[in-house]
């Protein structure tokens, strides 16, 4: 293949960064077609029915990510994309209705202690101050290092300014804290065990690791990095999927469904196409992969083609998904012990100490699930009911730890097993759950790698760390969006700034494709 300019693209997987890579580099002009597996866009935010009449975000459940850029750009409202509700709070609950509610840094609710409010309105000031620092460069393509290109070492001094303009206390708390365990900080600030629970859900969740792991601080950060409320879109997470797609297809995108990428072509050294599983072969100028990094360079491009310590490095990626999804079809509405009916429907958590968050988690370090399961919960047909008939409800839950290497597997017996313990833990926040319960459904982080194609089942494709973040995702070489193999790209989840439903790394490798083409 000539070196010029590209023309056009392939991208592989209409996950909704696949779509917003898609949508963007269509817009600038290039020939796009975008291979998805399934038969349906969106990856893992898909709404779907698990059982008849009963409809839930499949993955994704909470919208608190999507990039206002994005959503700007690509004019998603014009393509469907709705909100059934908005600022949604967090309610810890309590079997005993000592529930307390975190609403942009304000407490409220009958287990909210007066010390812990004032301390509450410091941390969230500084923890959204942290957070802007990487809301900031989540938009940026990160930088080289050892290298004396003006644009990275200007990208460098932006984030040391970033960091600098926080001032003298604030930028030696965050140079204490940011790399910590968020155990240790929550026992420092605050007195309400329910309340250090519900903030270490928070740096633990979608995470292989505790309370008392480093990095918990960090995943915190991520989770709040865009200063935003949670949301609801009517009808599921599918919703901003469908936009995605809408807006894809209107700039001159290609879209095509159940069509399997078997393989990346290569001519010479550089990617110049895909084979699918039919056998059929397509030529582009790039390829970019919305599949996770192991993925892409394992199965589709094969090491034969990368250095070997590269290659090593891809191969030790810590992909270990150690989150389930549970999905119940209730005959109404849960009566979770103090809440009221606008309550039941707003961010729901279980978990009534940080001893036991720790204790979850140590389950999973040896292969075992959760005896007493920490979740997320959301009952979004108190807003939305289309998502179930009338009168009755669906109750999405992330489940935590639910190891994907499981001891013994994921058997039918292991899966009702923990569905048991789940059930135990929501029955003792909402006595009678059990009865209200029509069918239920487990997603297993093996399930969900079989059904949505990330590796291990983990949520961003590869672990949120700062082992594994900005210049260094997924690992160096690689952490630009570009890749060592000439022409091939990623876009997803795996990629800077990490996995959210927040279309940035799909833009920001878009971005990174026209650049580079630029200077061709």
């Amino acid at each position: 293949m000539t070196e010029h300019a590209p023309r056009s693209a392939i991208v592989i997987g209409a996950g909704h960064n696949g779509l917003a890579c898609a949508a963007y580099l269509a817009k600038a002009g290039l020939s796009v077609t975008v291979l998805e597996a399934s038969d349906r866009v969106g990856g893992a935010a898909v709404t779907r029915e698990f059982t008849p009449g009963y409809r839930v975000s499949a993955g994704a459940h909470l919208l608190h990510a999507l990039d206002e850029g994005v959503r700007r750009d690509l004019a998603l409202e014009r393509y469907g994309l709705r909100m059934a509700a908005e600022d949604l709070y967090t309610i810890a609950l309590d079997p005993g209705g000592q529930w307390l509610s975190i609403a942009d840094g304000a407490l409220g609710g009958p287990g909210a202690l007066d010390a812990d409010r004032v301390s509450m309105a410091k941390h969230h000031r500084q923890m959204s101050r942290f957070a802007r620092i990487l809301d900031g460069i989540g938009d940026r393509r990160p930088p080289r290092l050892g290298t004396q290109n003006w644009r990275d070492l200007l990208a460098l001094g932006r984030l040391g300014l970033d960091i600098r303009r926080l001032g003298t206390e604030d930028m030696r708390e965050f140079l204490r804290i940011a790399g910590i365990n968020i155990f240790d900080v929550l026992e420092e600030r605050f007195e309400s065990a329910l309340l250090k629970a519900a903030l270490a859900i928070d740096g633990t969740l979608g995470a292989m690791l505790g309370p008392r792991s480093n990095n918990s601080v960090f995943i915190a950060l991520h989770r709040c990095n865009q200063g935003r409320d949670w949301a609801l879109p009517s009808g599921g997470m599918g919703t901003v999927s469908v936009a995605l797609d809408g807006a894809a297809r209107a700039a001159g995108a290609r879209i095509r469904t159940k069509t399997r990428v078997a393989a990346i072509r290569m001519d010479f050294d550089r990617a110049c196409g895909v084979t699918l599983e039919d056998g059929e072969t397509l030529d582009a100028d790039v390829i970019v992969s919305n599949a996770d990094p192991k993925t892409t360079f394992e199965r589709l491009l094969g090491a034969r083609h990368l250095e070997a310590g590269f290659a090593n490095r891809i191969h030790h990626l810590r992909t270990r998904g150690c989150v389930a999804k549970l999905h119940l079809a209730l005959d109404g509405p849960p009566r979770f012990t103090g809440l009221d009916a606008d309550q039941r429907g707003q961010r729901l958590l279980i978990a009534p100490d940080p001893e036991t968050v720790e204790h979850a988690f140590n389950h999973a370090k040896y292969g075992e699930h959760s005896e007493r399961p920490v979740m997320e919960i959301s009952v979004p047909s108190v807003f939305d009911d289309t998502l179930a008939p009338p009168g009755h409800h669906v109750l999405s839950a992330n489940v935590q730890w639910a190891p994907y290497d499981l001891k013994g597997g994921w058997s039918e017996a292991a899966k009702q097993g923990f569905t048991e313990r789940c059930l135990d833990s929501l029955e003792a926040c909402a006595p009678g759950l059990r009865e209200q319960v029509l069918a239920n459904e487990l997603l297993t982080p093996v399930d969900l790698e079989n059904e949505f194609g990330m590796s291990g089942g983990h949520w961003h494709h590869v672990e949120l760390a700062l082992d594994s973040f900005f210049m260094l995702r997924p690992v160096p070489g690689a952490a630009r969006y570009s890749t060592p193999v000439p022409g091939l790209y990623l876009c997803g989840a795996g990629s800077h700034p990490g996995g959210g439903v927040s279309g940035r790394p799909g833009r920001n490798a878009a971005r990174a494709v026209l650049a580079d083409r630029g200077r061709q």
